[in-house]
């Protein structure tokens, strides 16, 4: 299944795989690494589907899909309670008091073949703005998804396999993505920064 849906979208060349992409980036859970997609593409027809090529449209794809989640995200800001959502902007004020404080914490993220989805929620959180964290996301996300594409051929587990062996392994990841955003959100960020100390407080969620 998951192999003819590749090699139908493989027909439709970059714009099919650009289109699956922003829609795979799109999900807060449940997606597999948008490298590991990209270079199923890429192990179906090596000769016509260019790795530099394919990451600049993975990246372009990946950030307009993260946009998106992140606007979904910043919906859920209200379920926080006051205590918390003060917390959340010191971080953003923070980065925004740093020279692209943003882009760079994007940067680095971005530049690692790690999921994304987790931090996408948190900017929706955070409600974090400004052009410079998608700008430098798509700068990391096309460094990443060239070099794992281009050595794909020594560490690509198959899109089906993925589906169909390792779903407990998504499952897993997305699991402690969600785990890391509960954690992110419970940090006291304003002792943090201010006092250089850690100290937590209960999510709202918690009190229910």
């Amino acid at each position: 299944m998951a192999d003819a849906v590749l090699e139908a979208l493989a027909d439709l060349s970059y714009p099919g795989i650009f289109l699956l992409l922003v829609a795979a980036n799109a999900a807060p859970l449940l997606m597999p690494p948008t490298w590991i997609i990209l270079a199923s593409f890429h192990a179906l027809d090596p000769a016509s589907l260019d790795p530099l090529a394919l990451a600049l449209v993975g990246a372009t794809g990946a950030t307009l899909g993260r946009f998106a989640l992140k606007r979904a995200s910043g919906a859920f800001r209200r379920l926080a309670g006051a205590e918390q959502r003060s917390h959340l902007d010191a971080v953003g004020g923070y980065l925004n008091g740093k020279r692209h404080g943003y882009a760079l914490a994007s940067f680095l993220f971005a530049a690692t073949p790690l999921p994304s989805n987790m931090l996408f929620v948190a900017y929706g959180l955070m409600s974090a703005r400004g052009i410079g964290l998608y700008l430098g996301f798509w700068a990391g996300r096309a460094v990443s998804y060239y070099v794992m594409v281009s050595i794909s051929g020594f560490v690509l587990a198959p899109l089906l396999q993925l589906f169909e062996d390792r779903l407990v392994g998504i499952l897993v990841a997305d699991a402690a993505g969600v785990a890391s955003v509960v954690l992110f959100a419970s940090v006291n960020w304003t002792v943090l920064i201010r006092e250089r100390r850690i100290r937590f407080v209960r999510p709202r969620l918690w009190r229910l």
